[in-house]
């Protein structure tokens, strides 16, 4: 099956890592795969997205400007039987679209007419999401859970990290990790971190994002903010409680990599962690409720937090592929 993934963002995070995993995975299934993608995406920093794809995966530039035409024009090009979109340029690039393939999009963060209603058929990655697609749509659309990939820590990270902040073994270290964004409820965590008065615990944020500057001024010296992490495995190896306080989360996507880590989460009751709220096994906090936050903090922190052997075997990609794959030949059955 010739798949052309679609994702028209610069900066590597969450979603990036769901296309670039399954774009790997699907060329090593045999797929013949291709990648659009920004010349902003393939610029020498840390959190490049280019030098992350997989050599199986053949990239096809696009400019800065004009990116969603351009994109157009490359589907129309290598006329795909599956045109996959990620994001909303992406999406915007697939909407006028004509021809045999399939043109599909994932939900990485809601259904939003303008983005998706002229799409063949879309993937919700958590269950809420479905429905607010509108029929006949819905029907031609499959929710199938996200996925992490076990990502081996450096076995020197947890000492080296924590030594090169002055954490040692006896202190606590919460950590929250991924984009900083109004929406992760950042500014409420510092704020609990601050009403919880834990004499024995650090903070740690880890990531990047258009609240940095904002949040790091909120933060006193407990609280460790040191942008963003080529290498996020090694922080959670460093954590010994994982939190998130977002007041939205479609998925959660880094729930899971924490759960791969073994961690103790501490969750607020956004929408992917009251789908994964079984999994997580301690009570979800209102969101945008400092003081309970506080308070889970605390009962977090009270005794040395312990690693937590969590059931992963749903979350892994090769439980994924096969249905992605059955959706895409549904679709295009569909189109005859």
């Amino acid at each position: 099956m010739r798949i052309v993934h679609l994702l028209l963002t610069s900066r590597f995070a969450g979603t990036e890592r769901h296309v670039l995993e399954l774009a790997a995975a699907q060329a090593a299934a045999g797929h013949d795969v291709s990648l659009v993608l920004r010349r902003a995406a393939g610029q020498p920093r840390a959190d490049a997205i280019a030098q992350r794809v997989d050599p199986k995966v053949k990239i096809v530039w696009v400019g800065n400007l004009l990116s969603t035409w351009q994109a157009r024009r490359v589907v129309q090009r290598l006329r795909p039987d599956v045109a996959h979109a990620h994001l909303s340029k992406a999406c915007h690039a697939l909407r006028r679209l004509r021809g045999d393939g399939l043109r599909v999009a994932t939900l990485h963060i809601r259904y939003k007419a303008r983005q998706h209603r002229d799409l063949d058929g879309l993937i919700a990655i958590a269950p809420w999401q479905l429905a607010a697609i509108p029929e006949p749509l819905r029907s031609q659309s499959v929710q199938i859970d996200n996925w992490t990939m076990p990502h081996t820590a450096d076995s020197a990270a947890r000492a080296r990290l924590r030594a090169a902040y002055g954490i040692d073994a006896t202190t606590v270290l919460v950590g929250a990790l991924g984009r900083i964004e109004r929406s992760k409820g950042l500014d409420v965590l510092i704020d609990a971190f601050h009403r919880a008065n834990l004499p024995d615990a650090r903070l740690a944020i880890i990531g990047q994002g258009r609240e940095f500057k904002r949040l790091r001024a909120l933060a006193d010296a407990t609280i460790i903010m040191p942008g963003f992490a080529a290498s996020p495995q090694d922080w959670l190896a460093a954590f010994d409680v994982f939190v998130s306080a977002a007041r939205s989360e479609p998925f959660g996507l880094v729930l899971l990599e924490a759960m791969q880590a073994g961690l103790p989460i501490v969750a607020s009751a956004s929408e992917g962690a009251q789908h994964l709220a079984t999994q997580i096994g301690t009570p979800l906090v209102g969101i945008d409720d400092a003081t309970a936050l506080a308070l889970a903090l605390r009962t977090a922190c009270a005794t040395p937090p312990a690693r937590v052997e969590y059931p992963m075997a749903r979350f892994r990609i090769e439980a994924k592929l096969p249905q992605i794959d059955a959706f895409y030949r549904m679709g295009l059955a569909r189109r005859g």
